[in-house]
């Protein structure tokens, strides 16, 4: 492959701060799950290579856990239809909870989540399936955390929509800031009608298996 058609996030390693946000998850079943401030915003790396973003994420944690929201400006012309087989939107997150920079396949301490968005049959409502999955592979599997255990909240806005997500640590197999601090970290944002966004490179990297590839997130108190 030519140099210059490998994207910029191929030639650096991102590292992104996360502050620690104490008053998460939000207790109660309505209402905002996480309402993460300004600060937990990850970078933004499309303009890198030429290309406009159209999901913004932002990664809060405590001893508790990870808190991580993803929100999406605007909607697509067919996003409305609530028999779309594909479904709304789609998100994956990858977390290494021991940041592993010289390995290529997952180890035990990496996590894969998805997330599947669909609109409610009102138009007006967004559902969520979140579960944790698989990794492709890997040389050892993480504990699969029961779906039970992944509090989420999704809305549909009105030029968009956001999803709300808690992983507790004992959904993180090896998670601990008294110890570690600096997490692999890596999410790919998809919907039917728009190209997927990802931090760091995409889809023409095997990013969903080889933790090497993914960015570093640090803890910050």
């Amino acid at each position: 492959m030519s140099s210059l058609l490998l994207p910029q996030a191929f030639w650096f390693r991102v590292a992104a701060s996360a502050p620690r946000v104490d008053d998460i998850p939000r207790p109660g079943d309505s209402g905002p799950l996480l309402d993460l401030p300004k600060s937990c915003a990850i970078p933004d790396l499309a303009a890198l290579d030429g290309r406009e973003s159209w999901a913004h994420v932002r990664v809060g944690w405590n001893p508790e856990g990870l808190g991580i929201a993803i929100e999406a400006e605007g909607l697509g012309a067919n996003a409305k239809s609530p028999d779309r087989p594909e479904g709304f939107a789609n998100v994956s997150l990858w977390i290494d909870t021991r940041d592993t920079r010289n390995v290529a396949r997952a180890t035990r301490f990496c996590h894969r989540f998805h997330a599947r968005l669909t609109l409610g049959r009102d138009k007006k409502s967004l559902n969520a399936e979140v579960e944790q999955r698989a990794i492709a592979r890997a040389t050892a599997e993480a504990p699969i955390a029961p779906p039970s255990l992944l509090r989420h909240r999704a809305e549909l806005l009105r030029k968009g929509w956001k999803l709300e997500l808690f992983l507790p640590a004992k959904a993180l197999h090896g998670y601990d800031p008294d110890v570690n601090r600096r997490l692999g970290f890596a999410y790919q944002v998809s919907d039917a009608e728009r190209e997927d966004q990802f931090l760091g490179v995409g889809r023409d990297f095997p990013v969903g298996e080889n933790p090497g590839l993914w960015s570093t997130l640090e803890l910050k108190a």
